[in-house]
């Protein structure tokens, strides 16, 4: 329940309550734990867990390898990422299709294109289906290395086949094409999938940040600010989340700042997002400053909001602040 609600500080305290009381875990305890050491930046945790797995008597399966795999990606420890890929398939551990486009992403963050797109191959050969996921992040991998040709040539093929275009896919075709500016190209791409050319950029926004589609979010998210098309609140509220989520600090703080510029007013879990994004940057004034000035506009605050104040005053030794902060929550 707490993970669904990404409340990953307080599973972490039940789970912590568990081994107190020395409760016996299994697989999916186990699974969810990685996952959420992972989600709050605790890589070294998440490892060490994995590989006690076997003395509490626990066999890791597919997705206690896939999660650490992502874990391994988000921390960018791709050196480890790889040995754990390759080990997988040395005890014959099985790999299916999130195995293969974990690792891809991977190889893409590592900028090693080649190896990314040798995968989609290697997969195919073992008889495990490239899905919509895998394309795009391809596609996204060859675009952002100036190989749009090859980019383009495999949507084509894709198109041709019968392969289901989604909106994760079309959409990252169409950044790649707006990215070196062909405008044209794009618009063409859309009016052949019977789209209209006036799709809302907030709607292509909400469509990548929610695939997790981080550069091609941002790009578009970017042009679209500038142009004065950002209306709805939302869609800058779903970027601090994929920033947050993605540990971009500084870009969670410039589109909050963007927000403010615009004259809208925060919601509650976005300034929870924003404080903690200051508090890695480790700039407690500027949290400190965006606390009070909320309170004093009547922003109502949730307990989490609070509790993000407590931490960061707490971890610059502030205790006077802290008193201060429990009688205000």
């Amino acid at each position: 329940m707490y993970i669904e609600n990404q409340k990953f500080v307080e599973a972490l305290s039940v789970f912590s309550e568990m081994n107190e009381v020395k409760c016996p875990l299994d697989l999916t305890t186990c699974n969810i734990m990685i996952d959420v050491y992972g989600q709050l930046d605790m890589a070294k945790e998440a490892d060490r867990l994995f590989w006690s797995m076997r003395k509490m008597g626990l066999e890791p399966n597919v997705v206690s390898y896939n999660t650490l795999l992502r874990v391994y990606g988000d921390a960018e420890l791709f050196g480890e990422a790889i040995h754990l890929f390759r080990l997988m398939q040395r005890m014959d551990i099985e790999q299916n299709v999130v195995t293969y486009n974990t690792m891809i992403k991977i190889y893409g963050k590592s900028l090693e294109h080649e190896k990314a797109t040798n995968l989609v191959q290697e997969m195919q050969n073992r008889g495990i289906q490239p899905n919509a996921m895998t394309y795009s992040t391809i596609i996204s991998i060859w675009g952002k290395a100036g190989k749009l040709d090859r980019a383009a040539m495999l949507f084509q093929k894709l198109r041709s086949s019968g392969v289901e275009i989604d909106q994760v896919l079309y959409q990252t075709m169409i950044v790649a094409y707006e990215r070196v500016g062909l405008v044209a190209h794009a618009k063409r791409l859309l009016h052949e999938l019977k789209r209209p050319d006036n799709i809302p950029r907030e709607t292509a926004i909400t469509i990548l940040a929610g695939a997790g589609r981080i550069e091609e979010a941002t790009w578009v998210f970017r042009q679209a600010f500038d142009a004065g098309e950002v209306k709805d609140i939302s869609v800058f509220g779903c970027m601090i989340d994929l920033f947050s989520r993605n540990r971009k600090y500084a870009n969670c703080i410039e589109v909050f700042e963007k927000m403010r510029v615009a004259g809208y007013f925060p919601a509650s879990n976005v300034i929870d997002l924003v404080l903690n994004a200051f508090g890695k940057l480790r700039e407690f004034e500027k949290a400190d400053a965006l606390y009070r000035e909320m309170q004093e506009e009547g922003c109502v605050f949730s307990d989490e909001v609070h509790f993000q104040m407590l931490s960061l005053y707490g971890a610059r030794k502030d205790f006077k602040m802290v008193q201060a902060c429990c009688l205000r929550g």
